[in-house]
Formats: structure tokens, sequence, C-alpha cells
């Protein structure tokens, strides 16, 4: 068990308005799926997000960084702002909400949803932060579910025929030396060094994008050489260790902002990886992962440096043959499949020796990942026509090279990159991948019932239960919540009220689940909750 969760920036675009501002089109999906949510539950089943325990410039090797000489776009503790002048000029319609003033900083731009999940404006992109989960199956199932959230945005703006039609896709690149993140959560002790972590992850990191990479037509940042390569992400990597999110990417990033108990976790947050459709993918990432974690925090993660991080990163993404050797500090040459094959046997010997594997009395989860993990190696090296069901560069590489070889098309040639910004496409009828899955052609993780089922409701098993469902439940009592905060504003009482939610392993449906059913007035249930009398 780990307490872990996704968030995906979309890429957007207005193809009958090519001059839109991003951002304007980003307020725009989230004021539609607020719509939608107010259709669905009386009063809605969102609320607005609460910045106050934000903290972005703490550095996990000991430090904070001045406001002073921060990116701005490292200054993700405030609401992002639309000037009066982006709001006139983006489509001569002025009917978004606001916070009841002419402020256009008050657009809706920040929600959190009833299924314990965030939607917002990041970056000029759209953004879902998936809740907290306790396992790689839950991750797949509330990732996907945040494509159906976009999906429900974008039909309901394509119904208004006053606004041009945004189309969303889950990329992570547009080809003009612009990328925006797919980035991964999990909460670890506090008590591990920050560097057994940088130690014990950066090879593992370099060489994971063989399982879960999302494949990507062009080389360079902007795309401009010819060619496929394996991840989406690994051409804007340029530094080991950093704090930035959207310049100098680090391959591993220091940003110390845990959203629970600051002496007791630390939430390593991953900027590395690939957006994935594909379910396998997704679920193996953050498989994987939580594994090499436990590896690390037992000290037991493969004593294995690499010589030139960076270029190595970028070389194993280059080399879809995964015959390129990576050099060692020690002077060895090493494939990206060897040292995953490494971490491998490393995480199922720990597994076994610790019993979580066991496929009768284990954790439930960790027998079927080591599965994957080996059955995916092992296609890799020898049946990649078997892996390509499973792991998305290999699936979305079949079907370019079939383009490729019926029309002549050399890598360069612009109809294969269309063919890949169509593989992100979320819309079901547009997407290729979505066709793929339609025909049995990529592997399904979770029911498509279940990820439904996840857009409404939050995971049962962390505190996002207790946040979705009172955004659900009492949302038009309520004046914010973040990760670690649910705050009410109850007619009668003298204040605002802020329920913390420090510990992500609490306010579950087995601790809270029998309080929401004995109350469907808010004061009352904070009454019980919190043991307040009336009108405190």
């Amino acid at each position: 068990m780990r307490v872990m969760g996704s968030e995906t920036e979309y890429g957007i675009h207005a193809p009958s308005a090519p001059g839109a501002n991003a951002t304007m089109m980003s307020a725009r999906v989230i004021q539609a799926y607020a719509q939608v949510t107010r259709q669905r539950a009386a009063g809605g089943a969102e609320t607005r997000w609460d910045y106050t325990d934000e903290e972005p410039l703490h550095d996990a090797r000991g430090w904070t960084l001045e406001r002073s000489a921060a990116d701005p776009d490292q200054l993700t503790d405030q609401p992002p702002v639309l000037d009066a002048e982006a709001v006139a000029l983006a489509y001569g319609r002025s009917e978004l909400e606001t916070d009841g003033t002419d402020d256009p900083g008050a657009l809706l731009m920040n929600m959190v949803l009833g299924n314990g999940a965030r939607l917002y404006v990041d970056h000029a992109h759209p953004e879902y932060s998936s809740p907290e989960v306790t396992n790689p199956r839950d991750v797949v199932r509330w990732d996907a579910a945040g494509d159906l959230v976009a999906l429900a945005a974008v039909r309901r703006l394509a119904a208004d025929p006053e606004l041009p039609p945004i189309n969303l896709y889950k990329n992570n690149t547009d080809n003009k030396s612009v990328s925006y993140g797919s980035h991964e959560n999990y909460l670890m002790p506090r008590a591990v060094p920050f560097n057994d972590i940088v130690r014990g992850l950066t090879p593992f990191f370099v060489t994971r994008q063989i399982i879960c990479g999302a494949g990507r037509v062009g080389m360079g940042q902007d795309g401009s050489r010819p060619g496929y390569q394996i991840s989406q992400r690994a051409d804007f990597f340029e530094t080991e260790v950093g704090l930035e999110t959207t310049i100098r990417r680090p391959i591993i990033n220091t940003r110390d902002e845990p959203h629970a108990t600051a002496d007791k976790y630390r939430r390593l947050h991953v900027i590395i990886g690939d957006a994935n459709f594909s379910q396998a993918s997704n679920y193996l990432k953050f498989g994987t992962t939580a594994m090499v974690l436990s590896l690390i925090e037992a000290g037991l993660a493969p004593r294995v440096e690499l010589h030139d991080p960076v270029a190595a990163l970028q070389s194993v993404s280059h080399d879809t043959s995964l015959a390129i050797t990576l050099q060692l500090q020690d002077g060895r040459q090493i494939t990206a499949l060897d040292l995953q094959w490494m971490y491998f046997e490393a995480a199922a010997k720990h597994a076994q020796d610790t019993g979580v594997s066991d496929a009768r009395d284990g954790d439930g989860h960790t027998h079927e990942v080591l599965e994957r993990w080996s059955a995916t190696l092992t296609d890799l090296g020898s049946n990649r026509a078997a892996a390509a069901s499973s792991v998305e560069w290999l699936a979305k590489l079949s079907l370019l090279e079939g383009y490729r070889q019926r029309d002549g098309l050399p890598w360069g040639h612009a109809r294969l990159g269309l063919v890949d910004l169509q593989w992100a496409d979320i819309r079901p009828e547009k997407g290729l991948y979505h066709r793929l899955l339609a025909r049995g052609r990529m592997q399904r993780i979770v029911p498509d019932a279940a990820i439904a089922q996840a857009v409404v409701e939050p995971p049962r098993d962390t505190r996002a239960y207790f946040r979705g469902r009172c955004v659900s439940q009492f949302g038009a009592d309520l004046v914010g919540a973040s990760w670690d905060s649910v705050i009410f504003d109850v007619p009668g009482r003298g204040r605002l009220q802020r329920v913390p939610t420090r510990e992500p392993l609490r306010g579950t449906e087995a601790l809270t689940g029998a309080l929401f059913a004995r109350h469907q007035d808010a004061g009352a249930f904070l009454g019980e909750l919190l043991g307040l009398s009336p009108g405190s």
C-alpha cells in the first residue's frame, strides 16, 4: 500500500481560433465542466481550491527558494489570473462565472470535484489531478476518469454554437519546443535520506520509459529532426536534480510540498513520465515505481550509477531497437532492458522476502505488478508484437509503420505528425488509441463502468473519500478545499470552520461513511465530527 496519484495537463487547441488565448480556452474547459456538474447534482458537485497550504518553493535538499529568484511558473501557490484584455478579446462573450465581482481573476479556474480530484488551469493548460489512491489499479481508474471529465467539458463546449470547438489531447508536447507535464505523486517516509532517493531512482527513471513511454514522432525539443522515439518528454530534460518543472527540467524533482503531516511524510513529485492512454503502461508506471521506492526505503535498491544520466535518458528514448548500451560510472556497459531486469529482480526478491507478493496471502497488488513487469520485459526482448498490446510507444509505432509502409512515407512527413496527434485526441470517435482499444488491440486493466463510476465517486480508502463526499453532499456550505483541508461556511456559525485532513489514510469510508449517512445537514455533520455545540 502506498498513497499515490497522477496529474495530467492536456494539450489544448481551438482549430477555428488559432490565435485564441490558451489560458482563456483552459478556463472555458473548467467552466464547462462546472456546468456539467451543476446539471448532475443540485447545487453543484465542486468547490473552489484553497491555496493556504501551498508551498512550491521548499526544496527537499534543505532550503527554500526566494520568490524573487523563482520562475513565475513555479509560483503555484497563487491562483491563475486572466487580465481584463484577455477576457475581452477571448471570444467576445462574458458569461463565465465570477465570484460576483468584475474582477477577471475571479473567473472559475480551479475546482475540487466530487470524486476528490482537482480540475484547474495550470500554465495555460487544463489539468486534472487525481484523488489519492493506494494501489496502481486505482491510479489507472481515477486517471482514466480524468479523461472522461475532460471529454465531458469538450462535449459541453461543442454543444454551444456560439463558441469555437476546443480539442484536448493527452500528450506532452506541441512539437514546437513546448512540453507540458504528466506528473506522479508518491508518499514516502520523511526519514528516508533524499540522496538515497536520487541514487536509487535515477537509473530506474532513465530506463523506465521502455515499459511506459507514450511514443513521439520527431526528435529534439521542437520535433524538427525526423524520427520516432520512445518518450515524449525525454528531450526536454536538462539536469539530474532540481526544483524546477518547466525550465531546466530535472530527472529527480526536489519540490518538498508534502500535502500531509510534514515531519512524517515526503511527497515525491515525479515529472519525468509521459501521459499514458494505455492502461497497462500506466499500471506499470505507477506499480513498478512504488516497488522501487520500497526497495529504496529498505536500503535494497540496485547499486548502479550512470555516467551521464541526462544523455542516457535521451539515448534510450531515441533507440527503439533497445540495443544501445549505457555507460556506468564503473566503466561497464548495460542496456536499458538489462537495467530494468536488474530492478525487477531486486524488487521480486524483496517482495518474496516480505511476503507481499504471495498470490494468496499477499497485498493483492504486488503479485500482479511483478507478473506484468516480467512479462513486458520478456516480450520487449523477444516478442515485440505481443508487447504492443500493452506498451504504448510500441502500439503507436506499429500503427505508424503501417502508414509508412502503405504509403511510402518518410519519418519527416507531416501526415505522421498528424497521426501522432490524433492518437492523443480524447474523443473516442477521433482518437486512434480509442479505436485500437475498441478493437481489442490494447489491454484493459479496469472496466469502462468502473472508470465512469470514478468520475463521480471518490476512492474509499484515503482522505479523498472525505473530501469528495463533503463536496458532493455539502457543496453549498463549502468555501474551499485542498489536499489537506476542507473549509465550511455554515449559516448560524460565527466563523469559517477548517477541517484538517493531514493524514492521507484517515477520512476513509470505513472511518466516516456512517457519519455522512447520518447527516444531510452540514451543521449537524460538523457538530458530530468536531464535537461542536450549535453556533460555535
